[in-house]
């Protein structure tokens, strides 16, 4: 994998010999499963128990920075698009800051994400990519299985693979909680931890699940993407909690882009951080639709 990136490309994914996005089966991913079950039934049964008007505000804060720091700035549009440059201390900070929204590690952020944006863009493939299946049942394999397909693709990881920092955060995703909660803790007592890690954590996993889920069903569309088998929607409510994530339609025609937001009331905090970044010099090679290569879209209907 090259950096910068094709902003264009599925850059961590390999395509094998026969490889195939359609045959394949769900099963039980027990890891992710028992983590993300324990984190909701944590803030449904200990949140009410806790509520003050502190708490919600230190979740409000905290999904809030998360969210766009780590998951739609560090690990989306720099780690997983390349989509603009920036000193590497600079990068792993914001990945560190992406596993402490507490979906996983880099790795499987990474390969998750390229898995599905592959497979879109072929012809056909499992209903489990596509989002297809009714909203409970997708529920249930996205944040409890995984997709085991019979012929899949490789994946080459390039410089973020060799990185020993994104080595450790793959194998200890979970256990940078622990800092957040002790301190906290120390500053508001388990009201605070439960607030502030549980539904926290919870809401950022069924959220992320749940505007993915309504992305590849319903929504406006502005673009269409030529052959693609899966297209995308916008989810306007979704806009300002997302950072600007849910305007899904346009990210699926300009996947480089770290502007996703691109027309006039499309509201993008993501992409107002990184401006702010390359203001204070601390981003360059900040990619936009313009200065992309032409891609295969035609206008949707309506």
């Amino acid at each position: 994998m090259s950096d910068p990136l094709d902003p264009c490309a599925v850059n961590s994914l390999v395509e094998t010999p026969g490889c195939d996005p359609l045959a394949g089966r769900v099963v039980w991913d027990p890891i992710h499963s028992i983590w993300n079950g324990a984190m909701l039934a944590l803030a449904l049964v200990l949140g009410p128990l806790t509520f003050s008007l502190g708490a919600v505000g230190v979740f409000l804060a905290s999904t809030g920075l998360v969210l766009l720091l780590g998951h739609s700035i560090g690990f989306h549009r720099r780690l997983i698009h390349g989509s603009f440059q920036c000193p590497l201390w600079l990068e792993r900070l914001l990945v560190w800051i992406g596993v402490l929204v507490g979906m996983s590690g880099p790795f499987w952020m990474i390969r998750t994400h390229d898995l599905r944006d592959w497979a879109q863009r072929q012809h056909a493939c499992h209903d489990y990519l596509a989002h297809r299946r009714p909203m409970l049942v997708d529920a249930i394999w996205q944040m409890h299985g995984r997709l085991i397909l019979d012929r899949p693709p490789a994946f080459d990881y390039g410089r973020i693979g060799r990185d020993p920092f994104y080595r450790f955060l793959e194998g200890s995703w979970m256990l940078h909680q622990i800092p957040v909660a002790a301190g906290l803790y120390l500053i508001g007592g388990w009201g605070f931890v439960v607030w502030g890690v549980c539904v926290r954590i919870s809401v950022s996993v069924v959220g992320h699940w749940f505007v993915g889920h309504l992305a590849h069903r319903r929504g406006p569309q502005t673009w269409l993407v030529n052959e693609a088998g899966v297209q995308a929607h916008d989810v306007p409510w979704a806009a300002i909690p997302t950072m600007g994530e849910a305007w899904h339609n346009n990210h699926h025609a300009f996947p480089g882009s770290a502007k996703i937001g691109l027309y006039p009331g499309q509201s993008d905090w993501g992409w107002r951080a990184i401006q702010i970044l390359e203001r204070l010099g601390l981003a360059w090679d900040v990619r936009t639709p313009e200065t992309m290569g032409a891609r295969p879209l035609s206008r949707a209907e309506g």
